[in-house]
């Protein structure tokens, strides 16, 4: 059990240091560096939960001598607990840990960055920071909508089980940003977007609703009213995540099933599914006495009632493969785990990323307790008193979850 929990911290982990935004910059960096030494002036702005590595990251390959001749400078928009102090570009904490909604401070944020991009001219250059979360962090409402009242509709649609694209289609409809709003308001003759997805299929008007894309949009290249060609980079997103993590797995000795992704699939189904997967593999471990894991990506919906509790996604997912287990074989067995994580360290209004299901967690959660939490969306605190949360706090990227399944025999 201790061996199972050690293997799966180590491959979340690996994951994790895969889609390190710094990391997946760098990796652009002769592009990035081209485009930079083309431009008079350089301004960066962005938002998301991965938006401060990324401005890290372009501060590191441009290097003191670029970030001086061609005065880079500007703003990115991120969680509290995200922050850091950078050199030329300014990250500002403009929203709660925990809240995924916009405030009065991003509100603020994004409307500088709308000057800051408008004030520029055909030679300049805007680099724009787009990452999961964004959303929340760069929103600036219609002339005629309030925050509150965008904010009520983007709450009503989530609790009703809304997935990302259906969210981020009604704040397309309410904001001045999003939907190529950004880019529309952009006065330099380029801007280039760089983006790490948190979306299944990393659909460009879906991440972060889309700031600096349209539907005119050709693999992310357009060119705006004002005449400033706008194109778009996808640095890192899911599958990164996943196949990073596979290879720890492999590396650990387990033989490992890659599984494909899903979007917008109830927390309940993924449980069941997960749960599922662990037996089929647990069963082949036991017939040849070889570990096997199974990987998979995805971002799941919960449907919350009115009558709710406290948790997340990927929490709800963990207690309904336990429900799973116990359904298909009274118990849950000897040598299985499941986790489900969210790469961004957040999983609903809580401290947890998101939880896992062993032995030691499954037997002490008696079956009311469970059938309550599941019903009222109440994961958080059964699975606080079990020892089943995953914990890392924020890690500062974000590509959606991650879901990990792993038998020993």
């Amino acid at each position: 059990m201790e061996v199972l929990r050690r293997d799966a911290e180590a491959i979340w982990s690996a994951a994790l240091r895969a889609i390190a935004p710094e990391r997946l910059v760098a990796g652009c960096a002769p592009a990035l560096r081209d485009a930079v030494a083309a431009a008079e002036r350089v301004v960066v702005v962005g938002g998301g939960k991965a938006a401060a590595g990324m401005a890290a990251g372009i501060e590191a390959v441009l290097g003191p001598d670029m970030l001086e001749r061609h005065d880079v400078r500007g703003l990115v928009s991120v969680p509290e607990g995200c922050g850091r102090v950078l050199g030329r570009i300014e990250v500002r904490e403009t929203r709660p840990a925990g809240a995924n909604l916009p405030t009065p401070a991003v509100v603020e944020a994004t409307r500088e960055m709308l000057a800051l991009v408008g004030a520029l001219g055909p030679r300049d250059l805007v680099l724009a920071v787009i990452t999961g979360g964004g959303s929340a962090l760069v929103a600036a409402p219609r002339e005629g909508v309030t925050l509150a009242e965008k904010i009520a509709c983007t709450r009503a649609l989530s609790e009703a089980g809304a997935d990302i694209a259906t969210l981020n289609a009604a704040r397309r409809e309410l904001s001045l940003v999003k939907g190529g709003g950004l880019a529309r308001a952009c006065g330099a003759g380029r801007l280039v977007a760089l983006v790490l997805s948190d979306v299944i299929g990393s659909d460009l008007a879906v991440i972060a609703s889309g700031p600096c894309h349209t539907p005119t949009a050709v693999a992310g290249a357009w060119t705006t009213p004002r005449g400033c060609r706008v194109e778009h980079a996808i640095v890192g997103d899911n599958t990164t995540a996943v196949e990073a993590a596979a290879a720890a797995a492999w590396s650990l000795g387990y033989e490992v099933a890659i599984d494909t992704a899903t979007d917008g699939e109830p927390a309940e189904a993924v449980g069941r599914r997960l749960a599922l997967r662990g037996l089929e593999r647990l069963a082949e471990a036991a017939r040849d006495g070889r570990m096997r894991a199974v990987i998979a990506g995805g971002e799941a919906i919960v449907r919350v009632p009115a009558d709710h509790g406290v948790g997340g996604r990927n929490q709800q997912a963990a207690l309904a493969a336990l429900g799973e287990a116990r359904a298909r074989s009274g118990a849950w067995p000897q040598g299985l785990l499941v986790a489900s994580i969210g790469t961004d360290g957040e999983d609903g209004p809580t401290d947890a990323a998101g939880g896992l299901i062993d032995e030691a967690v499954a037997v002490s959660i008696d079956e009311a307790a469970l059938t309550a939490a599941l019903a009222r969306c109440d994961a958080y605190p059964l699975l606080t008193k079990a020892g089943g949360l995953i914990r890392t706090g924020p890690t500062g990227t974000n590509v959606a979850d991650l879901r990990i399944v792993l038998a020993q025999p």
